[in-house]
């Protein structure tokens, strides 16, 4: 049985030679009708029938259904919520029944595992809004729909491609083309990064390159990419101006070739020169600067104090949406000092980006060129993702990743499953996952002992993935800032922070509060509860999170003053995130992160309710938890090694049990 199946191998390897591929593509599949079959005994004695339009045929099919297989794979590996699954898609189902793919949410339902009911009740309430929507307002103009149902665009930038492998750029083509399924349509700008240097040469290495991704994309399911002329226009840039709203000297000029091959759902490759606007002459540009000048066009934004466009021009750029940047780097996402994975698996930009330009300048060396020219390139990603997410939603977000992740290649001893991070499989691709649930990978509030190192594809030892999302984002205002005064038991005497400070908008944190846990609270009774003890508040954004944190006394605790202030126990009190705000955004990873690593630093504790849905969140947060077998709380810490301190334990627990709610329900009932 064994050398039949490697006879048949060997025949099926016989139809892959190049003549025949060629004499396919030269005469057609009529003129390979007329041949005739032929037949020929195999080891085993069984005889193989050789029927060369047939089997093309069947070879077709059977790439065909292991590309939508493997399709269905990616996207069935993503952990998907059924918030996740509602938001995707109410924005890009319309889309993709716009633009002809009929039966997209039959063939997703006949995928779907039967055990996944959380997605599968979220397809049925968009399916059915969608429905109602559409008998409510009935038929729509053509022209309402061309705005009101956008393409949306990732503007990919893929540096230094000549350095990716044939097999890695096959991936690369590969997922490029599953986004294409999934709704988001691709414009990629080609930087080989080769500064100075004959001109002839760069433009003769962009183009090789331009049409080795456009190779690679072609061989996943049609209608395949496309080498277009630059769109590029290159003039006098504005004196004095340095702001992503105004052109640097680049704009679009002729976009004709860009939106036709979009309109028919090809991937445009553009190679990163530009055409002089007196001489049009072909000239280098930054790669960069290009794709501001296409976020500029896509988003309307190019000619802002100019006169106006004429409406067609203006109706163009609007029916294309840039929804996400991609940059493709194999220096991989923007690094990190104080992460376990060396790498920032999320970033707010609003909030990080000044920590992230310190922290390139602090580790460049002084006599290290190397090390100088790769600092300056992830700080040249970072200020990019910074400056188009300036001009988009904030909805809109940056993935920035290695070629190799994104190929979703595995290392040499991956076998199967290999697992990089506790209950996470690390084979999810991170532009399918990013696309589906619009949070990374992994989360950025995951603490280090959930990672594990593993060797990646290129044999190098490696924690987590190498991948950041970043977005917007929104500043975060902690009191007191703890980088100017850390967060210490208040001292006798001293006077600490109250909520009636000016600083602090109470009736905002109270609507915070109440949106966050769906109930109401006494606010009388609860400003009396945190009097002297408040160690501190952190807030998200315009109050769309937050976090209370207090210093509590141990029940029966009797000593001196200095000894009651040893032990007070560093206590979550309140964690809220704006209803509208959970599950999007980051909100509760950043609340988060600012907490453990900035506010208590050395651990805090908190407590749930034993059937609350956020508990699997704690779970994966803290360093261990204890269910009180005689209440319904969950208790959870993040301090070091707490079991080996019973008497910080057993202060950790009798706060936990004793912290009276502040509901107007039950104000003063310990559950």
């Amino acid at each position: 049985m064994t050398m039949q199946n490697t006879a048949w191998k060997k025949a099926f390897s016989n139809l892959n030679t190049p003549s025949t591929k060629d004499l396919i593509r030269t005469n057609g599949p009529n003129s390979l009708s007329s041949w005739p079959a032929r037949s020929t005994p195999n080891s085993s004695g069984h005889s193989i029938t050789f029927t060369s339009p047939y089997t093309s045929i069947s070879k077709s099919q059977k790439q065909k259904k292991s590309l939508d297989r493997d399709f269905f794979v990616s996207v069935l590996e993503t952990s998907v919520t059924k918030r996740d699954a509602k938001a995707y898609m109410n924005k890009f189902v319309p889309v993709l029944e716009k633009k002809g793919a009929t039966g997209f949410k039959q063939r997703g339902a006949q995928n779907r595992p039967s055990n996944n009911t959380k997605l599968e009740e979220a397809l049925v309430i968009v399916d059915t809004a969608a429905v109602k929507q559409d008998v409510a307002q009935g038929p729509k103009p053509e022209a309402d729909i061309a705005i009101q149902v956008p393409m949306y665009v990732a503007l990919v930038k893929f540096r230094a491609p000549q350095e990716v492998c044939d097999a890695t750029l096959d991936g690369v083509g590969r997922t490029l083309s599953q986004l294409r399924k999934l709704g988001l349509i691709s414009i990629v700008v080609v930087d080989c990064g080769i500064p100075g240097g004959d001109e002839a040469i760069q433009r003769q290495t962009a183009t090789v390159q331009a049409n080795r991704i456009a190779m690679a994309i072609d061989n996943y399911d049609t209608p395949g990419a496309r080498v277009i002329d630059s769109p590029i226009t290159i003039d006098c840039p504005p004196e004095g101006s340095t702001s992503p709203f105004t052109s640097h000297g680049l704009f679009i000029g002729n976009s004709q070739d860009l939106m036709a091959a979009l309109q028919e759902e090809v991937v445009p490759i553009i190679s990163s020169f530009g055409y002089t606007a007196d001489a049009c002459a072909v000239k280098p540009v930054d790669a960069n600067d290009a794709i501001l000048a296409l976020t500029r066009q896509l988003s309307g934004l190019q000619f802002l104090g100019q006169p106006a466009e004429e409406s067609k021009v203006i109706q163009t750029s609007r029916s294309a949406e840039v929804y996400r940047l991609i940059v493709l780097d194999p220096l991989g996402g923007i690094p990190a000092k104080n992460r376990a994975t060396g790498r920032h698996l999320f970033l707010n930009l609003e909030q990080e980006f000044p920590e992230v330009c310190s922290d390139l300048a602090a580790s460049t060396a002084p006599n290290s060129e190397g090390s100088n020219a790769v600092n300056q390139q992830h700080l040249e990603n970072a200020e990019l993702a910074r400056n188009v997410l300036s001009l988009l939603p904030p909805s809109s977000s940056a993935v920035i990743t290695t070629p190799q992740e994104v190929a979703n290649e595995r290392g040499p001893e991956d076998n199967g499953v290999d697992w990089a991070l506790v209950g996470t499989r690390r084979g999810q691709n991170p532009l399918i996952h990013s696309l589906l649930t619009d949070k990374p990978v992994h989360s950025s509030s995951l603490p280090s002992g959930r990672f594990k190192s593993f060797t990646s594809s290129t044999g190098m030892a490696q924690i987590g993935s190498l991948t950041t999302l970043a977005k917007r984002g929104m500043p975060l205002t902690i009191f007191p800032d703890p980088r100017i005064t850390p967060w210490k038991p208040p001292q006798p005497g001293q006077r600490g922070l109250n909520l009636t400070d000016p600083c602090i908008d109470l009736p905002r944190l109270v609507n915070l509060i109440e949106d966050s846990f769906g109930r109401k609270l006494d606010a009388e009774h609860y400003l009396k509860r945190i009097h002297g003890n408040l160690a501190g508040i952190i807030i998200a954004g315009e109050y769309e999170g937050g976090a209370l944190l207090t210093w509590e006394k141990p029940p029966r605790l009797d000593g001196s003053e200095a000894d009651i202030t040893n032990r007070l126990v560093p206590y979550l009190d309140k964690f809220a995130v704006l209803r509208k705000s959970q599950g999007a955004g980051g909100v509760a990873d950043i609340v988060f992160n600012a907490m453990v690593r900035d506010c208590f630093p050395n651990g805090v504790c908190w407590r749930s309710r034993k059937d609350n849905p956020v508990n699997k969140w704690y779970f994966e947060r803290s360093k261990g938890s204890v269910k009180f077998s005689d209440m319904n709380w969950t208790m959870f810490w993040t301090t070091p090694n707490l079991g080996l301190d019973e008497q910080k334990f057993e202060d950790y627990q009798s706060v936990c049990r004793g912290v009276e709610p502040s509901w107007a329900d039950q104000k003063h009932i310990v559950d």
